[in-house]
């Protein structure tokens, strides 16, 4: 039941993460936005995503994880209500802030749920956590390019009641209760940032992050600006994007019973240098399609992999590593949307020059990973050796 509903709240995540593109094209009609204004809102919703996990992994820890759900679903509703509403660029941001402090909580707590539920197979079961996010983010654009003629009043009514009805069942569902340890947690939570492993793990997340907002946020205006009409432009964000990362996470949660999460992750971002790099080569509407689709594809399991590996080697506080480790991936994004949109300049047609950040943060991720194989191996047998001399020590 537990993992049913990391998947519903994961779901809601995955809404937000497509909802600032989607809703960009009729904002940006409405309130002549300029590039960089739209990067400044991209940073608001970073600045709301990295500052709630700064503690919302360590609050979770010590309140439990029911409390911090639904204080997280509580603050999208917040946020998609102002939204709903907004008629300057300050409200918007404002609006992007709170939801990025609701989307937080929630993407933490639901990662944090399943890699304690799931030990064994831990990987697996974060990639398949991480398809409802996939769903989420295929959910925004496709019902807004295809029912709700793009509106974005429309599309944020769409958010609130979904979020409302996922609530609901987060306060009927039974959580077990935060550990409380009488032991030396402060010893554990020490042990936890005194790791290289977590700071390389991290910057993996960061520079993921920056890449996966960057085609939420920024492909459709690149798209339009292109000559693409703008349902098209959406349905290519769901059914290509959205969909392959959908995709991407179900072929991974059977591979990663086969391959180690490593090795898995590695080949993907090898492969997003590829992807990230052709998406932005002219060609059809129909090949575009294809090239986001395996896209999404190479980069679906990167993110939830890494979650994973993390949790796999700071089993004794899992949400504050998992939380430090996604405070720095929305630092990421962060850093992507203001810089693509100072890139791109202030034409329109800039956008495409601004998004050859992608490629180049995705071949960052793969001299990481290709570089820091035989320290993370040490750096699991340090920590096991160090977590049986705690056990010992209490015993």
């Amino acid at each position: 039941m537990l993992i049913f509903v990391s998947c519903l709240v994961i779901f809601v995540y995955g809404m937000l993460s497509s909802l600032l593109g989607t809703i960009i094209p009729g904002l940006g009609d409405r309130l002549h936005l300029t590039n960089s204004e739209i990067g400044l809102i991209g940073l608001a919703q970073g600045l709301g995503l990295a500052g709630m996990s700064v503690v919302a992994g360590a609050f979770m820890d010590r309140q439990g994880k029911k409390i911090g759900i639904t204080l997280g679903l509580c603050a999208t509703i917040a946020g998609l209500l102002l939204l709903s509403n907004a008629s300057s660029v300050i409200q918007i941001a404002t609006a992007m802030l709170i939801l990025g402090c609701g989307g937080s909580i929630v993407i933490v707590g639901a990662n944090a749920i399943t890699s304690d539920v799931a030990d064994k197979r831990r990987a697996a079961a974060l990639n398949f956590l991480n398809v409802f996010s996939g769903l989420g983010g295929l959910a925004t654009p496709f019902i807004a390019g295809n029912f709700l003629n793009s509106n974005p009043s429309r599309i944020t009514l769409f958010g609130i009641i979904a979020t409302v009805c996922v609530l609901v069942v987060v306060l009927l569902t039974p959580m077990g209760k935060p550990q409380r340890s009488s032991g030396t947690p402060s010893g554990e939570s020490a042990g936890v940032f005194n790791s290289p492993a977590l700071y390389l793990l991290s910057a993996v997340t960061l520079l993921y992050t920056a890449c996966e907002f960057g085609i939420w946020n920024w492909l459709p205006k690149f798209l339009i600006t292109s000559g693409m009409p703008t349902a098209i432009a959406l349905n290519i964000l769901s059914l290509g994007f959205a969909c392959g990362l959908l995709c991407g996470r179900i072929a991974a949660t059977t591979l990663l019973w086969r391959i180690s999460p490593l090795k898995v992750t590695t080949v993907c971002s090898i492969l997003m240098v590829v992807a990230t790099y052709l998406v932005l080569r002219p060609m059809s509407q129909w090949m575009t399609g294809v090239v986001v689709f395996f896209t999404g594809v190479a980069m679906a399991p990167v993110f939830p992999t890494t979650i994973a590996i993390v949790g796999k080697l700071f089993k004794k506080q899992s949400a504050t590593a998992i939380g430090f480790t996604i405070t720095c991936g929305f630092s990421g994004l962060m850093i992507s949307s203001p810089v693509i949109g100072w890139i791109s300049g202030p034409n329109p047609l800039g956008v495409g020059r601004g998004l050859l950040l992608l490629p180049i943060l995705s071949a960052v991720i793969s001299l990481i990973l290709i570089s820091s194989r035989n320290l993370l191996r040490r750096e699991e047998e340090r920590i096991s050796v160090t977590n049986g001399a705690l056990a010992q020590s209490r015993a």
